[in-house]
């Protein structure tokens, strides 16, 4: 009997790779990283998948995987995959809850102290040999009101990293009945979250109730001098709504490492910006998280078809 065939697609660390390679109930391909047309030709034959967020698992893509019968999201967001139609053709889902929580944090982290101290735009001035601290006067985070729109494991753990700066933390989640900290306080309203706050952060899920939430409305209600950061997903907010609320001045700057569509366009109207700071969708890319996400993708893979057991399945 042929052992299942398996194929990483977009990366995977090298330590945990290897190990899923000298899995005996397996046969992995030898490549841990491929072209989207490299998995195409591999489609017919594939079992099971690992894929971040670079492969798109749609219906046309499951159509020429006639063998495919479970697919891991090697982090925790799934909407890159049809979930709905994996379901109709009896293929499991499963993600990576909590393996980069951390890493995301950190760098939601990293945007709102980015744009507040103005660093990467300061960076890109001193590497053209020009000396321009009056244009780089920034903003202290030190007892500023912080927003967190999504109060799940990412937006907890921010709110834990922030607290050596002494911020007024506000949070909204209607999944979340009261607040798990004493020094942040649930409001009941996005209205009031993102007129209240200083500084808001996006840490919401990508779902139907979501999409397209943060628009030109609700970030009027913001403070002038207020900043918006989104690591968590693109199309929470609508990007033409941003880049006028932005080109405007209505808000001071904002941070984004998500995007309604990635990679973001060449040609997208944001890179004129001078108060945005963009990242590449770069929340769970650190070396701890890399490892943490392979490390449990790999042992649900091995856990699937070798011992017949499912974690962490998601549905539609």
């Amino acid at each position: 009997m042929s052992k299942p065939f398996i194929v990483v697609c977009d990366g995977m660390d090298k330590s945990v790779f290897e190990d899923l390679k000298a899995q005996d109930g397996l046969e992995v391909h030898p490549k841990a990283k491929l072209t989207q047309e490299e998995i195409k030709e591999l489609l017919p034959k594939i079992n099971g998948l690992v894929i971040r967020s670079a492969t798109k698992p749609n219906k046309e893509f499951i159509d020429q995987a006639p063998n495919l019968k479970y697919i891991i999201r090697a982090g925790e967001g799934t909407d890159n995959i049809d979930k709905a139609y994996c379901q109709e053709k009896g293929i499991k889902v499963s993600n990576t809850p909590g393996a980069n929580n951390n890493s995301a944090a950190e760098h939601a982290m990293a945007l709102i102290m980015t744009v507040l101290r103005k660093t990467a735009q300061a960076n890109s001035s001193m590497k053209s040999g020009k000396w321009e601290k009056s244009q780089f006067t920034g903003n202290e985070l030190w007892k500023k009101t912080v927003g967190i729109m999504g109060f799940g494991r990412i937006g907890q753990i921010l709110c834990k990293r922030l607290q050596g700066f002494e911020p007024n933390v506000l949070f909204f989640d209607p999944g979340v009945k009261e607040s798990p900290f004493p020094y942040a306080k649930k409001v009941e309203t996005l209205e009031e979250l993102f007129s209240q706050s200083d500084i808001v952060s996006i840490h919401t899920p990508l779902l139907e109730a979501t999409k397209g939430v943060v628009n030109s409305e609700l970030m009027s209600k913001m403070k002038p001098d207020a900043i918006l950061v989104n690591a968590a997903r693109g199309k929470i907010v609508n990007e033409d709504d941003l880049y006028t609320t932005l080109k405007e001045g209505k808000i001071k700057g904002a941070g984004f490492d998500v995007f309604a569509n990635e990679p973001l366009e060449e040609n997208s109207k944001l890179t004129e910006l001078e108060n945005i700071v963009l990242t590449p969708h770069l929340g769970g890319s650190t070396e701890e998280a890399q490892f943490r996400v392979g490390e449990m993708a790999a042992a649900q893979m091995v856990d699937f078809f070798v011992n017949d057991k499912l974690h962490n399945e998601v549905k539609a």
